[in-house]
């Protein structure tokens, strides 16, 4: 069963039917036209606790012996890994100790704690976390389970590739995303059974690029805050690098706004919510486009827990960047009537006022002028162009803040 090669993964995938979902993998004809591909979503944002995670858990937990279960298991986790070993050992009736670092999300800290495991907060970092689950291990016998580098958890994301490739024959391109690589070292070895001429690229945070240095022999800094906190790993598996390095076609990286604006292209254009690490594939695309035109391209929503205090500042940051919302500065003379212009031309355009912001006070050389702050919600980058030429060419000077 834990062998890394195609035989294992067929194993795994027979292991784990009746206890994880088979996940939709549809054609998006939103992004399809959008991107000149036909491009292919597998929703495992709808797998049991909401991530690809429940999978590599999942068989791990499954293949303990009576001994192991009763000793328990150990992980260290801050999310979704969390989340999953917490689910199936509460189903499984074994004892689960999730170490998570200090400062935790409140959300996923309550979510792993109703699902049953003792959490302990250890540590600055999820290394130092991890630390001291491998302490706990030793201590207590309890069977630790890594987040990737373990060849049952490399084996149950696999089960994911299968299904990919038996629902959609014939992919020419999947884009993965990685931070430790369990899940594409998963997707590489179902590829290696089923479709040997399927390019597989890998996908990383831009702030956290610990595979791309290891497989591009480079030294880019790596270690920063990223909205994608699935794929924030500082250091990539030691099973997995050697898989990720034979198979992978290249490795892209994403920044955050690109990631941002994914999340809520998926959310507009496909109705479905999906974390950071869960857009990382889609960003790529978006960001390498004319290289998959006219391909049959799969990516993976990996994940859909996304904290809600966060989605209307992701939301908001997303339109600026596009230029779908903006802060503009128009300076006017102090008159009446100006505002009432400024407001008719944004509506002849088709521009929508958000919200209005006077300061007075403001003197130019030539008399008194005001400084109009206006919010506004334009179509797209081009349409804001308009606007700003149209207020520039009735005579106001205007800004972008």
């Amino acid at each position: 069963m834990s062998s890394l090669d195609f035989a294992g993964v067929q194993a795994a995938a027979a292991a784990l039917q009746g206890y994880v979902a088979r996940t939709p993998f549809i054609r998006s004809a939103s992004l399809s036209r959008a991107l000149g591909a036909e491009v292919f979503l597998k929703f495992e944002n709808l797998q049991h606790t909401g991530s690809f995670k429940a999978r590599g858990a999942c068989l791990k937990i499954l293949k303990l012996s009576p001994a192991e279960r009763a000793l328990g298991v150990v992980a260290m986790s801050a999310g979704n890994h969390a989340q999953a070993v917490a689910y199936y050992s509460q189903a499984m009736g074994v004892k689960a100790t999730i170490v998570m670092p200090e400062n935790p999300s409140a959300v996923k800290l309550a979510r792993t704690r109703a699902l049953g495991a003792e959490v302990v907060i250890e540590g600055e970092s999820i290394d130092e976390a991890k630390a001291h689950a491998y302490r706990i291990s030793e201590e207590t016998g309890a069977t630790f389970v890594h987040p990737y580098d373990d060849p049952l958890v490399i084996l149950g994301q696999a089960s994911l590739g299968l299904e990919m490739f038996q629902q959609v024959p014939a992919l020419d391109d999947i884009l993965v995303a990685i931070g430790g690589g369990g899940l594409a070292s998963g997707i590489c070895l179902a590829a290696q059974g089923l479709s040997l001429e399927t390019r597989i690229y890998g996908v990383q945070s831009l702030a956290f690029p610990s595979m791309y240095n290891r497989i591009k022999s480079s030294a880019m800094p790596s270690g920063r805050t990223t909205v994608a906190d699935g794929i924030a790993v500082g250091t990539p598996g030691q099973l997995t690098s050697p898989i990720l390095a034979a198979r992978l076609a290249d490795l892209f990286l994403v920044s955050d706004a690109q990631i941002e604006t994914a999340i809520v292209d998926l959310l507009e254009t496909e109705k479905t919510l999906v974390e950071g690490a869960g857009a990382a594939g889609l960003a790529a695309l978006m960001q390498h486009r004319k290289q998959f035109v006219g391909q049959r391209v799969g990516l993976i929503l990996c994940g859909g827990n996304v904290e809600l205090r966060f989605l209307s500042a992701m939301i908001e940051r997303a339109m600026l960047n596009t230029g779908r919302l903006s802060r503009l500065s128009v300076m006017a003379r102090d008159v009446p009537g100006s505002l009432a212009r400024i407001a008719q031309i944004v509506a002849q355009t088709g521009a929508n006022v958000e919200r209005v912001d006077h300061e007075r006070g403001l003197r130019a050389i030539s008399g008194q002028v005001v400084k109009i702050s206006l919010e506004v919600q334009t179509r797209d980058a081009q349409h804001l162009e308009e606007l700003l030429a149209t207020l520039a060419s009735a005579g106001f000077e205007v800004g972008v803040n």
